[in-house]
């Protein structure tokens, strides 16, 4: 699911996209998927995108937060957790610091993506 997630923010040109695989440092979640947009138009259309395409596979957002001022979303499916920050606060909450423990899955996937 984070790396389908991963995948449908790249779609919607979220950038800066990440997958870190918690499992080894915490208990709060397996996965964080980290990604940016360039407005708060853009992080609720990342996000909005996001819901959409993981309720076809049938998994559903157990909660969602700071959608209304959308500098940073952030959607709860359990196991697996959703940021979608503006810039400028992801840049101040540096979650990838905070989280420096964690694996890198998926780093800078962009471009990876839309090679396939």
């Amino acid at each position: 699911m984070a790396l389908k997630a991963a995948k449908v923010a790249d779609d919607k040109k979220g950038h800066r996209v990440i997958v870190l695989d918690l499992r080894s440092v915490t208990d709060i979640a397996d996965y964080f998927v980290i990604c940016s947009g360039d407005s708060d138009t853009h992080t609720r259309a990342i996000s909005d995108h996001i819901v959409e395409e993981l309720k076809k596979q049938n998994e559903k957002c157990w909660h969602r937060e700071g959608y209304h001022y959308g500098e940073w979303i952030l959607l709860d499916y359990g196991n697996v957790v959703i940021h979608v920050f503006e810039d400028i606060s992801r840049e101040f909450y540096d979650l990838e610091r905070l989280w420096g423990d964690a694996e890198i899955i998926v780093g800078e996937i962009t471009s990876n993506f839309r090679n396939e």
